[in-house]
């Protein structure tokens, strides 16, 4: 399922918003989402896509703007993941001489 999808099904269940009115450059104030509103969403998207949101605030003007923060935080971790070898073990450091 595409990040669209998985926020606009946030904002269905948890806000009520009719899906019709879900389209990427719409803005979320128009939703109906005040401040209260936005700080809960945050929370939903960190529970929904496993990501920490950094402490500063983000703007996110439009749907769409949310999609792609969303997104590129989701590359981010993904690049900081720790890679894992077909073992299933991390790779080990090099051994040095000592």
């Amino acid at each position: 399922m595409q990040t669209f999808e998985r926020l606009s099904k946030i904002l269905v269940k948890n806000y009520k918003i009719d899906p019709t009115r879900l389209t990427l450059d719409g803005p979320l104030e128009e939703l109906g989402i005040d401040s209260l509103g936005m700080a809960e969403l945050l929370f939903f998207i960190e529970d929904e896509f496993k990501v920490q949101l950094p402490f500063d605030p983000v703007a996110l003007p439009t749907l769409g703007d949310a999609v792609c923060y969303i997104d590129g935080l989701l590359a981010a971790q993904q690049v900081t993941e720790t890679p894992v070898i077909a073992g299933g073990a991390p790779p080990a450091a090099p051994h040095r001489p000592v």
